[in-house]
């Protein structure tokens, strides 16, 4: 078994904090909470008096659903492989040899550089990419989690002495 060097998974906190949807529902969580305490204090009359419950709840059940989303993938690097292990009952692993790897993006919102996340996409040759980029979201560290990915592809390249080759046809 090769060793890892570097496991990770996405960041539930990173989404909250580092996205406007994440925002949006701790938002909705604050509002509740506000909403039922105004109410215990008689400083505020509700319409629908089940608002302030379920804008209460609303939040926590959405994070915790994107938590357990988060735990069902854990990325594994080592120096040949990007391992890709999913499920959390019935689990399945896949992998990305690094020397097939074509390209490494990262993409982050202005939330999403303050909080230190980014989401990492992977396109190789490999069976794993063949329907589109593997994208990797709400990754902490990124930055530096991609100019890691990208070493070790060199790396991974040079051992194997593989080249990467781009054939474009212009016969059209």
């Amino acid at each position: 078994m090769p060793e890892v060097l570097d496991r990770f998974r996405s960041s539930t906190w990173g989404w909250v904090c580092g996205t406007a949807v994440g925002w949006l529902f701790g938002l909705t969580m604050l509002a509740g909470g506000i909403l039922t305490l105004l109410d215990k204090l008689g400083g505020v009359t509700l319409v629908w008096p089940a608002i302030s419950p379920i804008l209460t709840i609303a939040g926590p059940v959405v994070i915790i659903v994107k938590y357990i989303q988060n735990l069902g993938v854990t990325y594994e690097l080592t120096a040949d492989r990007l391992i890709l292990r999913r499920g959390i009952f019935i689990k399945s692993i896949d992998e990305i040899e690094l020397y097939r790897v074509k390209n490494v993006r990262m993409d982050f919102t202005l939330m999403n550089q303050l909080v230190g996340i980014g989401t990492i996409s992977v396109d190789s040759s490999d069976e794993t990419t063949k329907d589109g980029p593997l994208v990797m979201p709400y990754i902490e560290r990124a930055a530096e989690r991609r100019e890691e990915l990208r070493t070790l592809v060199d790396t991974a390249r040079q051992k194997r002495r593989v080249r990467e080759l781009d054939v474009a046809s212009d016969l059209l």
